[in-house]
């Protein structure tokens, strides 16, 4: 049986970052990275098998490499992947703030097969909350760095994380990170309320004082905001043509991904899983758009 379109393949274990929420570290010690060859290696059988796009996956893919003899970073470990004949796209996730490179964000600007698609979780746009939480970077570092990626990559689409009602989270706190996603406008923000996790340093030491209530209402005000922000960034996609990599099909209707992660349905579609398809664009919302095949160029 050939592997799906799109495949994952970790080449960081653990996390050396013991954010407080966090049970990574605890749970799956420091940070391990594979050799750079035995991952080459086996996308390169990936791709000999049928699959067209490969996730880099690890806990903080920016740190990989750091800890092998010859430190070569993610941006070395995609340029060699990059030159992989039949291989259509290259993803990576999880990004840390702290650990985003000049080098890497050169890299995702410069190789034609890394998707302009970035996974960058701020957790909080309070600079006392990502300290209570040992973030190890600044609201305003923050805001450089996706300025920087957005100079370098035009055309990127961006995801980020977000807890609500972290402890101690004053109401103005929650405020700064409702501005910073009002401001920053994300393609996706994934967003979850603090909830204490056992064997984390949050759990431990400090006070899980936001009320329950409170934490949905400020989870609701941040997913409302962002079904706004999504369908008018989607919406400039309408009657646009775009590119996508076709992953199966689900009652009736094909579906696959963009370059920028936007998920597409489309019907007139004869042939197989795995290709890349032109879409011309004719519905969009907050999650998803629809459309037809083009044929002609």
């Amino acid at each position: 049986q050939p592997p799906s379109v799109s495949v994952y393949v970790p080449i960081i274990q653990g996390c050396d970052q013991f954010c407080t929420y966090c049970i990574v570290p605890y749970r799956r010690g420091r940070e391990r990275s594979r050799p750079l060859a035995e991952i080459v290696c086996e996308v390169n059988a990936l791709v000999c098998r049928g699959v067209k796009e490969i996730t880099l996956v690890g806990q903080n893919v920016d740190a990989y490499g750091h800890d092998l003899p010859q430190k070569p970073g993610l941006a070395d470990l995609l340029q060699e992947l990059n030159a992989i004949d039949g291989l259509a796209r290259l993803r990576f996730l999880t990004n840390h703030p702290k650990d985003m490179s000049a080098g890497l964000i050169n890299a995702i600007a410069r190789l034609d097969k890394v998707c302009e698609h970035i996974n960058l979780p701020v957790q909080s746009g309070s600079n006392g909350i990502l300290q209570a939480m040992r973030r190890g970077y600044t609201a305003e570092r923050y805001r450089e760095l996706i300025a920087e990626i957005r100079r370098q990559v035009p055309a990127i689409a961006l995801s980020t994380d977000v807890i609500v009602g972290f402890p101690s989270e004053r109401e103005n706190q929650f405020q700064q990170t409702v501005n910073l996603l009002a401001e920053l406008k994300f393609d996706t923000v994934h967003v979850a309320a603090y909830s204490p996790r056992p064997g984390t340093v949050a759990a431990r030491e400090l006070v899980d004082d936001v009320p329950s209530e409170e934490k949905k209402l400020r989870l609701n005000t941040v997913e409302q905001l962002q079904t706004g922000i999504a369908a008018e960034i989607n919406a400039r996609l309408l009657h646009q043509t775009v590119e996508v990599l076709v992953e199966g099909m689900e009652k009736g209707k094909w579906h696959g991904r963009t370059r920028t992660d936007k998920l597409v349905f489309f019907s007139d579609y004869a042939g197989l899983p795995g290709q890349l398809v032109n879409v011309r664009v004719e519905r969009t919302g907050p999650w998803s758009l629809q459309g037809k095949v083009v044929t002609d160029k």
